[in-house]
């Protein structure tokens, strides 16, 4: 069982469709901060997380497909830890994380759909 925190950002599709209408350069610097942001949330996630063992640390994952970041942890006990149970009090880890770099996510996503617009002569 592994642990994936979700947060819908409005304007997703959006952006999918605008990354479609780059050139491929643009698709790769794009891509290249989306990448960036993804591996600065997760040396955050891995910064919060709580170390017995390091297992939990270690697990933690950042990928990007589809223009979507996934951030994440494979330890099978990241979701106890992060939530906690009614025996042991939640250490979130990753949802800091990404509250953190939030804003930046926002910015990149803004400045791709801008210079979408530009190519696009809108």
């Amino acid at each position: 069982m592994a642990v994936e925190i979700t947060c819908d950002v409005r304007g997703v599709e959006e952006f999918q469709a605008a990354m479609q209408k780059f050139d491929s350069g643009m698709q790769r610097q794009v891509y290249r901060y989306l990448h960036n942001w993804a591996s600065d949330v997760k040396a955050a996630a891995m910064r919060n997380a709580p170390v017995r063992t390091g297992h939990l640390r270690s697990s933690i994952y950042a990928k990007i497909k589809d223009w979507v970041a996934e951030v994440g942890a494979e330890a099978a006990y990241a979701l106890f830890v992060e939530l906690g149970t009614r025996r042991m009090r939640a250490q979130p880890f990753l949802y800091p994380a990404i509250q953190e770099y939030l804003p930046q996510l926002e910015a990149i996503i803004v400045e791709a759909l801008e210079a979408a617009k530009v190519e696009a002569g809108l």
